[in-house]
């Protein structure tokens, strides 16, 4: 139901955008976020974004860094990624649930799609 993409390499300082393709799950209502999980790491929270687009929630590490936008006409949300560094390297997974929450705690979101390798080399 979820189908992360944009993932890739790139230098330190680079940009990305990743992208979540969401089917079969009522998207204009259901909040998205952003996790990730480098090796040997636990998954960790990004950034999330309630259905309507007036609550958000970043990790302090991306702040100002990375914006999570969605567009509920084209069932999809966006991770930009500016400035990266090293330590951004993960594996990004997208996930959603119904309502407005923009909860940190993986566990309370049902849905996730199936990651995407972003790598950032000094």
């Amino acid at each position: 139901q979820l189908q992360a993409s944009g993932g890739g390499l790139v230098q330190a300082g680079g940009s990305l955008r990743l992208s979540c393709a969401a089917s079969r799950l009522p998207f204009s209502r259901s909040s998205m976020a952003w996790f990730r999980q480098a090796p040997g790491k636990e998954r960790e929270f990004v950034a999330a974004l309630s259905w309507h687009g007036g609550r958000s929630n970043y990790r302090d590490s991306v702040k100002g860094r990375f914006t999570i936008s969605r567009d509920n006409a084209k069932n999809t949300a966006a991770l930009q990624m500016n400035s990266l560094q090293p330590e951004d390297t993960a594996v990004y997974y997208c996930a959603a649930d119904y309502g407005s929450k923009v909860s940190p705690q993986s566990y309370l979101w049902k849905y996730w799609g199936q990651g995407t390798q972003v790598t950032v080399s000094s």
